[in-house]
């Protein structure tokens, strides 16, 4: 009777001793597996995060804009003024105004006549002050409203002069409008510079661009432009 008695208190020392390893052993893996799962996390997040633009030196907005002369106008900040502040905000870029030499008529019909006759003579009106050194950026947005389907050529000034820097970087049009969209400007991006690489460009009516930062946001989300 004693016998049996000691053989079966071993049986259950030993039936314990397994359970205690077998819960041991699957505490551990479970351990393991929850550490492996941070560290995929861990270096997604890291990709992400080094994928992102830092602002300063990547990221420059050019624009034209105007308070004056504009259909909704006249206005204390320009439209197009409006939309490069948006994406200012979400990218940490610097800004470069274009502010031309002679000012355009502040009347509507006569800024017009006044851009048709750039258009027609191929003008390039004088930029007031020095150009920005844009060799330090890759992201270079550039906005502008709409004039007769494309860039005012005061704009077309500033891509000339820069024409040589400008070919291996990114390019991104934006545009302000009252029906026109983004007119020719991508296409005259693809162009005039076809080493560099153009991305889907953004616009908004001229009259909407107070309340378009939103907007501004999905799209710069869209083409992976982002802080």
């Amino acid at each position: 009777m004693k016998k049996r008695l000691m053989i079966f208190v071993a049986v259950i020392a030993v039936a314990v001793v397994a359970v205690g390893g077998w819960l041991f052993y699957r505490r551990s893996q479970t351990t393991n597996a929850g550490s492996n799962a941070d560290s995929v996390t861990t270096a997604s997040t890291s990709l992400q995060t080094d994928s992102d633009l830092s602002g300063d030196h990547d990221v420059l907005v050019v624009y034209f804009s105007r308070t004056e002369g504009v259909w909704n106008g006249p206005l204390e900040i320009g439209n197009t003024a409006r939309v490069a502040n948006f994406i200012q905000e979400a990218t940490n870029a610097d800004t470069y105004e274009i502010i031309p030499e002679e000012d355009y008529p502040t009347d509507y019909e006569e800024t017009t006549e006044r851009a048709q006759e750039e258009q027609d003579e191929d003008a390039r009106p004088a930029i007031k002050g020095d150009l920005p050194d844009v060799t330090g950026y890759e992201y270079i947005f550039i906005g502008a409203p709409v004039w007769w389907g494309e860039y005012p050529m005061i704009v077309r000034t500033f891509l000339d002069v820069e024409a040589n820097d400008l070919q291996d970087k990114t390019l991104i049009p934006f545009t302000t409008h009252e029906g026109s969209g983004l007119g020719n400007t991508q296409s005259q991006l693809e162009s005039q510079f076809p080493n560099a690489t153009v991305l889907d460009g953004f616009s908004v009516r001229g009259s909407n661009a107070a309340d378009a930062q939103d907007d501004v946001t999905d799209w710069l989300e869209d083409i992976g432009v982002t802080n």
